[in-house]
């Protein structure tokens, strides 16, 4: 169960940045390594695929240092999810952190 809230987490996460700028396998590995996350590329490139296939990202290749890297892009469908999470990470923060909820 674990695995299944810190992949969720991670999604989160990758969706965030990809907001930000275009990203890539390894910088994504290595910018979650700096939340705790300790993912190989056996687990984050297919998260990224099934990301890509649910109309969440993008990919485009490109050559880097003679290389081929794929880089994701949010899409419109990602930006609308990730609006929907960060109301719902708030409400989960005020009942859970702050102590605000029912219980």
């Amino acid at each position: 169960m674990l695995r299944d809230v810190h992949l969720a987490f991670i999604k989160v996460h990758i969706l965030y940045h990809a907001a930000k700028e275009d990203v890539f396998g390894i910088g994504l590995i290595e910018e979650l390594g700096r939340h705790g996350y300790k993912l190989s590329p056996g687990t984050l490139y297919p998260t990224l695929a099934k990301m890509q296939q649910s109309g969440l990202l993008t990919c485009e290749c490109r050559t880097v240092q003679h290389k081929q890297r794929k880089y994701y892009k949010i899409t419109r469908a990602g930006l609308e999810l990730l609006d929907d999470v960060k109301v719902k990470l708030k409400e989960l923060y005020e009942e859970v952190i702050k102590g605000k909820g029912n219980c």
